[in-house]
């Protein structure tokens, strides 16, 4: 018995070299060359082929590659009880605090004048800062650790999140007061968990109601943004501006609209990646905890998605 990495179109040989220096033992098979369906107990998913799973009748676990699940919950032939894992790494939430504060950092100190005044060989010393209050959207352990850091820099910070929560470090509104976070805040960070509630959270209805000229920067899951009601929120100023790290297709089209609005930074999906060194000791230990019958870590509760 053993495990069945499933990951198409990716090199996963890093992934295989790491359990096995972890566990000679595990029989490791990678899609799609799977020879043998009855010997799999645990499956490696990203951006599995949606009804795959149902091939496994001794499948035990699943483990996400990443700290997302959400790849793997849009796969409704999956059954309720299998348990389902993700990642937690602290180089994650490192790269991805990272990244954000360079893209609040940029939009505060006006990096793209800057760039353009260059091209245009322009000295202009006028108004270098732009006041910002910062918006994070998601205050798990990936939004906290940003609003952390930005407190630490003295930056204005506001949180949301669906649910109610108390004592807190800093002013915090639930879905019930969105509309007070949004006024509070010219800086949109969305780090929301992708589930069937923030699908498209990210609409112009949404944007309509921020603050005039409110910088957007979406590191969470592409189908988080409606894609054409941002280039709407540009054209009518609602947003002045977006930081983009994911889409809702990956690689991103070249005839996609986005690459032509000077307004919109596009990288490709990079803000956080996952390090098969860092993960592989964790799914390792669930393989083992799952053989045990013991408690998984980082088992994920399906009803939230997350």
């Amino acid at each position: 018995m053993g495990i069945a990495i499933i990951s198409p179109g990716r090199d996963v040989t890093v992934w295989v070299e790491n359990i096995k220096k972890l566990d000679q033992k595990i029989s490791i098979q990678v899609y799609p060359d799977i020879s043998d369906e009855k010997e799999v107990q645990a499956v490696i998913l990203w951006q599995h082929p949606k009804g795959i799973l149902s091939k496994f009748p001794n499948l035990k676990l699943i483990c996400s590659m990443g700290a997302g699940v959400d790849h793997i919950l849009s796969d409704e032939s999956i059954p309720q009880y299998l348990p389902i894992t993700r990642i937690v790494d602290g180089k994650l939430t490192f790269s991805m605090t990272n990244y954000v504060i360079m893209g609040v950092l940029n939009f505060h100190r006006q990096i793209d004048r800057y760039q353009k005044d260059k091209k245009r060989k322009v000295w202009d010393m006028s108004n270098p800062e732009i006041p910002i209050t910062v918006g994070i959207m998601g205050v798990g352990e990936l939004g906290g650790d940003v609003i952390e850091k930005l407190q630490f820099m003295n930056i204005p910070v506001a949180g949301f999140g669906n649910s109610p929560k108390e004592n807190l470090e800093y002013p915090y509104f639930d879905k019930t007061k969105i509309d007070e976070f949004l006024a509070s805040v010219n800086v949109l960070v969305c780090m929301l968990p992708l589930t069937a509630e923030t699908e498209g959270i990210l609409n112009i209805e949404l944007f309509r109601r921020c603050n005039k000229g409110t910088y957007l920067i979406n590191v969470a899951r592409g189908r988080h943004l409606v894609e054409e009601d941002l280039l709407t929120a540009l054209d009518e100023g609602f947003l002045s501006g977006a930081l983009l790290d994911v889409f809702h297709q990956e690689p991103l089209p070249p005839s996609h609209p986005f690459w032509d609005r000077e307004e919109i930074t596009i990288t490709p999906h990079i803000a956080s990646v996952t390090n098969p060194e860092a993960a592989s000791p964790q799914i390792v230990e669930n393989y083992h905890r799952m053989l045990k019958h013991e408690p998984l870590i980082n088992q994920i509760d399906r009803i939230k998605g997350y």
